[in-house]
C-alpha cells in the first residue's frame, strides 16, 4: 500500500484526508496551523513539522494549498518536498493555480526524477468531504495509472486531460469561468423575481424544474433563502482568485469574455463589502440596490 502525504488541511485538504485514510492509505499531512493538524490526527493520520518531513515519509504527496506561491513554496522552498522525495515518487498539485504556475515547477520536480500529475479539483467543500471530487488530472499516461489508486481515494469523476503539465489547470480555469458566471446569473435572477414579488420558494420550484435546474442552483438558491452567507466551504475569496486565472488565461488567448469579465467585477465588489463571507453573500449587494431580499 502506498504512503500517502497531503500539504494544506484547509476545508479541502481536510475532506481529502479523510478519504485517503478511509481508504487505507496510510497517511502523513502538514499545515501550519496546529488546530488543523490536530484534527488530521484525530482522522487517523500523521502529523509531520514540515513539507520536508512529509515528503520523507510519502510515496505520493497532494498539494491543497490556496495559490501558486505556495505551492512554488512548499515544492522549491529549502524545507520542501524536493529536498526529501525519492526518485520515482510523486506530486499531486490538486490547488487550483495558473498554468504557467505549475508548469514553473515542473522542471524541477523532473530533474530530481520526481513525477508530477497536474490535476485541479471541482466540487467543493462537500465533494471533498464525501470523495467525490471531479479530478482533471495532466500527467504522462503511466504515472497517472500507477497512481489511479490515490487518486480514486478522494474522486469520482477522474479525468486523463492531456500528458502536458498545465492542462489540468487549463481545464479548470474554463471550468470556473463557466461556474462563476452561473453564480452571479442565479443572484441576479433571483434578486429580479423578489424585487417583482415572487416568492422564493415558488422561484426554487421554477427553477429546479426548468432547463436550468442544476445541483449547483439548489444548493446555491437554498443557501440565500437560508440566508446562510458564511462558513458554507465555498469562501468568496477562492472563487475571486479562480475568476482571476480564467480571465489571466482569456488575456494570454485573446479571447473575449464578456460575461466572465462581469462576474469577475461582480466578485470584486462582493469581497470588498464581505471579504469573510461565502459566494452567496454577493446576493446581498444586489439586493441592497433593489431593496428586497431573497427568502422563501
Amino acid at each position: 500500500m502506498k504512503r500517502v502525504g497531503i500539504i494544506g488541511l484547509g476545508d479541502m485538504g481536510i475532506g481529502l484526508a479523510k478519504n485517503i485514510v478511509k481508504d487505507g492509505f496510510c497517511l502523513t499531512g502538514f499545515d501550519c496551523r496546529d488546530e488543523r493538524v490536530e484534527m488530521l490526527k484525530d482522522l487517523g493520520g500523521k502529523a509531520a513539522s514540515s513539507p520536508r518531513e512529509v515528503g520523507e515519509q510519502a510515496d505520493a504527496v497532494f498539494i491543497m494549498v490556496l495559490n501558486g506561491k505556495q505551492v512554488y513554496e512548499v515544492v522549491i522552498g529549502e524545507d520542501g518536498l524536493l529536498q526529501s522525495m525519492k526518485p520515482g515518487s510523486t506530486i499531486i498539485v490538486s490547488a487550483t493555480i495558473e498554468p504557467k504556475e505549475v508548469r514553473a515547477v515542473a522542471e524541477p520536480i523532473s530533474a530530481k526524477g520526481i513525477n508530477l500529475i497536474d490535476t485541479p479539483v471541482s466540487g467543493g467543500k462537500s465533494g471533498a468531504e464525501a470523495g467525490t471530487l471531479t479530478m482533471m488530472a495532466a500527467a504522462q499516461k503511466d504515472v497517472f495509472e500507477a497512481n489511479y489508486d490515490v487518486l480514486q481515494a478522494v474522486g469520482e469523476n477522474i479525468f486523463h486531460v492531456g500528458e502536458e503539465v498545465g492542462m489540468g489547470q487549463t481545464v479548470k480555469a474554463a471550468l470556473q469561468a463557466f461556474i462563476g458566471a452561473s453564480f452571479t446569473a442565479i443572484f441576479e435572477s433571483l434578486v429580479l423575481g423578489a424585487a417583482a414579488g415572487v416568492k422564493g420558494e415558488i422561484l426554487f420550484d421554477v427553477f429546479s424544474a426548468s432547463a436550468v435546474a442544476s445541483p449547483l442552483f439548489r444548493n446555491c438558491a437554498q443557501l440565500i433563502m437560508d440566508r446562510q452567507f458564511k462558513n458554507t466551504g465555498s469562501h468568496i475569496g477562492t472563487m475571486y482568485k479562480d475568476l482571476g486565472i480564467s480571465m489571466a488565461m482569456a488575456k494570454e488567448n485573446r479571447v473575449a469574455m464578456f460575461t466572465t469579465s462581469a462576474a469577475y467585477e461582480l466578485f470584486q465588489s462582493g469581497i470588498s463589502l464581505f471579504p469573510d463571507e461565502d459566494n452567496w453573500s454577493i446576493v446581498k449587494l444586489l439586493e441592497q440596490i433593489a431593496g428586497t431580499e431573497v427568502k422563501w
